[in-house]
């Protein structure tokens, strides 16, 4: 199983009032929400392995110099990513729990927690589960390989499990196309503008004529006399955004081969750091929802005291 972290504590932060606070009245709902989300994917979905994977670098400049506007609507004045002032400091106190917990945390300088995400599912020799709440990452589904995304858009407790024939059914594409469907529809929330006039219909349309992207700019090369789906309307239109096709690809495709050393994502069977983990349990408020993950992990009763 792995965790795109980032995606989860958002959803944490959002999901889980404020007023959920520590013993000394600071917000902590993001690390009450993650470790409480993290004890219910273990015990609904009974992973052998668990992996954190972390955006080291949340807008890579190779994306960023590919497209300039891949999230540039979420750069805060300052630089850096916009976050809202009360989870800021939340998130090296889960940096901490993980690491007394003994949960595997990954990142890789220079890349997203996607690429993590890509990298450890293609080197995995098994089956995998990616849990997270952007779209970005159905582009992995691969049913012979077992890999499935646990989507989190309506909450952990209504995850929706996408597999290849969940991205036929829900964009009418084949279930390996979903990152050239996403490339000609565009997405506004990473600042990624489509083909201009090119929808979600159009998009599907294009794909399950030509097979993909390259097959799709082919036809636009040597069609000489239009005809649905590629209309004169839209052979106009993909002719206009020729830059932008050179471009998007390269900002949407998760990276699979980057360098990482060799990651275990072993369960840990007792908390990494006991002491360290009981007493970030007390400063932060947090033994319930500790308690709770270590008997989803199977530590004993009295692992966080």
């Amino acid at each position: 199983m792995l965790l795109d972290a980032a995606s989860l504590y958002f959803r944490a932060f959002y999901g889980v009032p404020t007023s959920v606070t520590t013993p000394d009245g600071r917000p902590i709902n993001a690390v009450r929400g993650f470790v409480d989300m993290t004890a219910r994917l273990l015990t609904t979905h009974g992973p052998d392995r668990l992996v954190a994977c972390w955006d080291d670098d949340w807008r890579p400049a190779f994306r960023v110099e590919a497209l300039p506007s891949y999230k540039a609507h979420r750069v805060a004045p300052e630089g850096g990513e916009e976050v809202p002032d009360e989870l800021s400091p939340q998130v090296p106190v889960l940096i901490d729990v993980l690491a007394a917990a003994g949960i595997d945390r990954v990142g890789a300088p220079g890349y997203e927690a996607d690429d993590v995400i890509g990298t450890l599912a293609t080197r995995a020799r098994g089956p995998v589960d990616v849990v997270t709440g952007d779209r970005d990452l159905f582009q992995l589904v691969d049913d012979g390989r077992g890999i499935r995304v646990l989507y989190t858009a309506r909450g952990i407790a209504h995850i929706e499990l996408v597999d290849e024939a969940a991205v036929t059914a829900k964009y009418g594409i084949p279930g390996g196309t979903y990152a050239d469907f996403a490339v000609l529809r565009g997405d506004p929330s990473d600042g990624l503008p489509g083909v201009a006039g090119v929808g979600a219909k159009t998009a599907a349309a294009l794909i399950n004529e030509f097979g993909d992207l390259t097959g799709i700019r082919a036809a636009v090369a040597r069609t000489v006399v239009p005809r649905p789906p590629l209309t004169a309307a839209v052979l106009k239109k993909l002719h206009a955004a020729s830059d932008y096709l050179d471009a998007a690809p390269v900002v949407v495709a998760v990276a699979r081969t980057i360098d990482l050393p060799p990651v275990e994502g072993t369960l840990p069977r007792s908390p990494a750091d006991p002491e360290a983990l009981t007493t970030l349990a007390a400063r932060h408020g947090l033994e319930s929802s500790l308690r709770r993950l270590g008997a989803a992990l199977g530590w004993p009763a009295d692992a966080v005291g």
